[in-house]
C-alpha cells in the first residue's frame, strides 16, 4: 500500500506537472491533485510547459493557476499522465518524482511509481490513491471526473469496465455538476477546430480495402484555419468511425516535425507500433512525432510496417 501523504509531507514545496500537448486527463489529474493539496495548506504550484491548453477546460477550479514555468527549487515533482519525463518539457534529472499514470508504456521514472494500466485514466489512478489518505473536496473530484470522461470519450472506449462505471458513480456522489462537464467538453468547440476538421476530412484516404484510413493536416491548413494543436483533438477518431476501418492515422505538420496520431478498434494493439518510432500510448490510442521529409513515402512505409507486425489481417475482420 502506498503511503502518499507521508511521502508528500517530507517536502516543503510541490510542483505538479501536466504533459505537453495537454488533454483533459493530464489537466484534470493535475488540477485535482492541486486542489487537494491546496486544501491541505501545502505550498504547491501547477505547471504545463505548453501554453496551448484547451480553453474548454477553463471552467475547472484553479485553471487560472496553471503556469508555464517551474518557480520552486528542490520541490517534489508530481508527474500526471506521462509515460516518460521527456513528455513534460522540463529537465527532471535528479528530481524526486511521484509518477502517476495509466500507460502500459510507462518507463517507471519516479522515486515512487503509481502506474495502473488497467485504469481508464490517470485521474482514476489519482482519485483512488488520494481518497485513501486525504479528504477530497468537490473541486478536486470535478477535475478527476473530467479526466475520466475525457480519456474514455464519455465511456465509449475499450478501456471502460464495470470498475470504471463504479468509480464514476463514486465521483458523482460528491455532487459535482455533470451537466456542466458535458456542456464544456462537448459544446464549446472553437471555429478554428471545425475549420481544420473540414480540411482534414478533405484528405481522407482508405488503404488495404478500407482497413486503414489516413488524413493529413498541413501547416497551410493550420494557418488557414487559425488553428492551435488543441483544435486537433478528436480529428483522428473520424477516420476510425468508418465501419471498415481498423486503424486510423492522422499526420499533423508542426514546425519542422510531424505528429502522428494512431487509433485502433477492439483487439488491435497499436502501442508497440508507436513505441517502435519512439512514441507510446495505449492499446487503442497511441502516437509519436518525428522529422519526416516526405509524408507520402513515410505513409507507405508505415502501412507496410503495420502489415509486417500483422496488426491488420482478414481474421480480425469478424471481430470488428
Amino acid at each position: 500500500m502506498y503511503k502518499i501523504k507521508e511521502f508528500i509531507d517530507r517536502y516543503n514545496k510541490i510542483t505538479i506537472l501536466s504533459h505537453l500537448r495537454p488533454d483533459g486527463d493530464t489537466i484534470g489529474t493535475a488540477l485535482g491533485i492541486y486542489n487537494i493539496l491546496k486544501e491541505n495548506n501545502k505550498s504547491v504550484e501547477i505547471v504545463c510547459a505548453d501554453r496551448d491548453i484547451p480553453i474548454y477546460l477553463d471552467f475547472l477550479p484553479n485553471f487560472s493557476k496553471i503556469k508555464s514555468k517551474i518557480d520552486f527549487d528542490n520541490s517534489l515533482i508530481i508527474c500526471c499522465d506521462g509515460g516518460d519525463t521527456k513528455l513534460f518539457g522540463f529537465d527532471l534529472t535528479n528530481k524526486d518524482i511521484l509518477n502517476i499514470d495509466h500507460h502500459k508504456t510507462n518507463t517507471y521514472y519516479g522515486k515512487i511509481n503509481i502506474v495502473k494500466p488497467k485504469c481508464a485514466s490517470a485521474s482514476q489512478v489519482a482519485f483512488d490513491i488520494f481518497k485513501r489518505e486525504f479528504k477530497l473536496n468537490k473541486n478536486s473530484v470535478l477535475c478527476f471526473y473530467v479526466g475520466l470522461v475525457s480519456d474514455t470519450k464519455y465511456f465509449t472506449t475499450n478501456s471502460v469496465t464495470k470498475e470504471v462505471f463504479d468509480v464514476s458513480s463514486d465521483m458523482i456522489a460528491y455532487d459535482i455538476d455533470i451537466s456542466q462537464v458535458a456542456y464544456n467538453l462537448n459544446q464549446r468547440k472553437t471555429l478554428s477546430s471545425i475549420r481544420v476538421l473540414g480540411e482534414a476530412l478533405n484528405t481522407l484516404e482508405l488503404h488495404l480495402d478500407g482497413k486503414i484510413s489516413t488524413m493529413n493536416i498541413t501547416q497551410q491548413n493550420i494557418k488557414k484555419a487559425g488553428a492551435k494543436y488543441s483544435d486537433f483533438v478528436g480529428v483522428v477518431d473520424y477516420g476510425l468511425s468508418l465501419a471498415t476501418v481498423q486503424i486510423s492515422i492522422l499526420f499533423i505538420e508542426l514546425n519542422g516535425i510531424v505528429r502522428i496520431s494512431l487509433r485502433s478498434k477492439k483487439d488491435i494493439d497499436i502501442s508497440a507500433l508507436a513505441i517502435s518510432y519512439g512514441g507510446g500510448g495505449h492499446k487503442n490510442s497511441a502516437g509519436f512525432e518525428m522529422r519526416i521529409d516526405n509524408i507520402e513515402i513515410f505513409k507507405k512505409n508505415l502501412i507496410k510496417k503495420i502489415m509486417k507486425m500483422e496488426l491488420i489481417y482478414e481474421k480480425k475482420k469478424k471481430n470488428l
